[in-house]
């Protein structure tokens, strides 16, 4: 008589590390002042520092995490800097270069 087969276990299920949820400003460099607030009912996610005050709110979905909103503030704050860097090069003036806010994206 022959032995019985045995099933072979399934895989053990990979753990996933979790993602951050806070972060250093891009404006001030304080680390850990970043915490991004993710509202599905509306849609939105919003990332705002508490040392300076700054903050950046975008539509979500459904996939969204929070390292997503912050990629996306980090994304527009080099665009708006690029597009000055442009604007300085066409002026051919010396003016200093100035902070660009979020509040003045809009």
């Amino acid at each position: 008589m022959g032995k019985r087969k045995s099933r072979a276990k399934p895989a053990p299920k990979k753990r996933m590390d979790k993602l951050d949820t806070v972060f250093s400003c891009p404006f001030c460099n304080h680390g850990t002042s970043v915490e991004c607030r993710l509202d599905m009912k509306n849609l939105i996610g919003e990332a705002s520092c508490r040392i300076c005050q700054e903050s950046f709110s975008t539509v979500i979905t459904a996939l969204t995490e929070a390292i997503d909103i912050y990629s996306e503030w980090i994304d527009e704050c080099e665009r708006v800097n690029n597009l000055e860097d442009d604007e300085e090069d066409q002026d051919e003036g010396s003016m200093p270069r100035k902070r660009v806010s979020t509040s003045e994206w809009d």
